[in-house]
């Protein structure tokens, strides 16, 4: 009746989201909020409840998100499919835009569009048969208005909820979807790429795929949970350090440099950062990243960083480091064995000046193995205090801004005592 050409991942989103509660977490461009049209259309033409509630003349369909513009780009959607059927115009009664958008079929069903801002306050006192929640992955208080507010909407006829989201880290959204995986809740869940919409330019996937960092891929291309939780670093941090870099003029500013190294073991890579430092404030002016280069390859990149940014050396001595440390004697390096304490100390001096806002950088990516890039700015986003192993860059960072903590110090250490 519609006309459509579907492909194979909505086909079967139509087909099996049947349960109280679904779950559709997709790339960008997968074609989530055209089959969040379908479906509401679908719904609401047929009226699909149980038939105990039959009796009820009333029934609802909605599509909610964050914003009412979010929200209208399904209800759009979904008006323009039946404006473009000459099956299914006729049965419209009225289409109206304010107080909020809302289309009227014969039968007295409504289909609506709806914002959840201010904790879903303007959902209450409503009462529905489908609620599609678009974009839930970025609503601010989740718990409270999918539990506290849309599950009471949908209680009067064991209405469906259906979550659907571009992945924004492991929040909410992601220990959702897990528990359904899990089983701990019942439901349906499907992951969506976005390369399975054969309807979209397979020449700019691909360009974004070559040009994306993992991170990106996986998130906005795959449809994956990417952690992000327990961060050591918070994203308004990096956002205010990326946005300082851009507005540094290094004309108004000295020229003392500090350089930090975090030497590789194994399966991580030897990073090296250098920040530039004026008054209270520092950017990061220099960044290498290299994986298996031989020991004498790494002592001469560190020397020509040194040729080039003379300033303090901070080496990690850890295991191997304290050889290189030796080879470096001419630049008076300090050693900083890594240990459980001297990391944390390390990371907290780094996010107290992400804090105080006295860091800069930019979003310095380089290759990464075949078809691979790795970002700062990734790294940073997602390194956590319980998982920082691999975060090299996050190190050299911290070792680079170490002597600034250190010169800060006070002579003489006060004295606590209590009276």
């Amino acid at each position: 009746m519609l006309g459509l050409d579907l492909h194979g991942g909505q086909k079967r989103w139509l087909r099996e989201s049947i349960k109280r509660q679904n779950l559709l977490v997709t790339g960008n461009r997968w074609g989530k909020s055209f089959v969040c049209a379908v479906k509401l259309l679908y719904r609401a033409f047929w009226r699909i409840r149980k038939l105990k509630y039959d009796s009820c003349s009333r029934y609802r369909v909605v599509t909610a998100s964050i914003t009412q513009d979010q929200a209208n780009i399904v209800f759009n959607l979904a008006v323009r499919l039946v404006r473009q059927s000459i099956y299914l115009k006729p049965l419209i009664v009225s289409i109206i835009r304010t107080p909020y958008p809302k289309m009227t079929l014969l039968g007295g069903v409504t289909i609506e569009a709806r914002s959840t801002q201010n904790r879903g306050e303007y959902l209450l006192g409503n009462d529905y048969d489908l609620f599609v929640f678009d974009e839930v992955a970025f609503e601010t208080d989740p718990e409270y208005v999918v539990e506290e507010v849309i599950q009471m909407r949908l209680a009067d006829r064991e209405g469906m909820l259906d979550l659907v989201s571009t992945p924004n880290g492991k929040n909410w959204f992601y220990l959702r979807a897990r528990d359904v995986i899990e089983g701990k809740r019942d439901g349906y869940y499907q992951t969506g790429d976005s390369r399975e919409n054969t309807f979209i330019s397979v020449e700019a996937l691909d360009e974004r795929l070559r040009n994306f960092t993992e991170r990106r891929v996986q998130q906005n291309i795959m449809g994956q949970f990417v952690d992000c939780g327990g961060e050591i670093l918070r994203g308004e941090y990096v956002d205010r350090a990326l946005a300082g870099f851009d507005a540094w003029d290094s004309g108004k500013h000295g020229s003392m440099f500090i350089s930090g190294w975090d030497l590789a073991r194994k399966k991580t890579a030897t990073v090296g950062v250098t920040v530039e430092v004026a008054g209270d404030k520092v950017r990061v002016v220099d960044l290498q990243r290299f994986r298996r280069f031989d020991w004498n390859v790494v002592i001469e990149k560190i020397k020509q960083r040194q040729f080039k940014y003379p300033g303090q050396l901070i080496v990690d001595a850890t295991g191997l480091g304290d050889v290189i440390v030796e080879q470096l004697a001419s630049h008076h390096p300090i050693s900083v064995i890594f240990t459980e304490k001297t990391k944390a100390e390390l990371l907290t001096n780094l996010e107290l000046f992400h804090a105080r806002g006295r860091v800069a950088y930019e979003r310095w990516e380089v290759a990464d193995g075949p078809g691979r890039v790795w970002s700062l700015e990734d790294e940073l986003r997602r390194a956590r205090w319980d998982d920082n192993n691999d975060c090299d860059a996050l190190m050299a960072l911290a070792l680079a801004l170490w002597p600034l903590h250190q010169s800060r110090k006070v002579a003489i250490e006060p004295r606590l005592g209590s009276f």
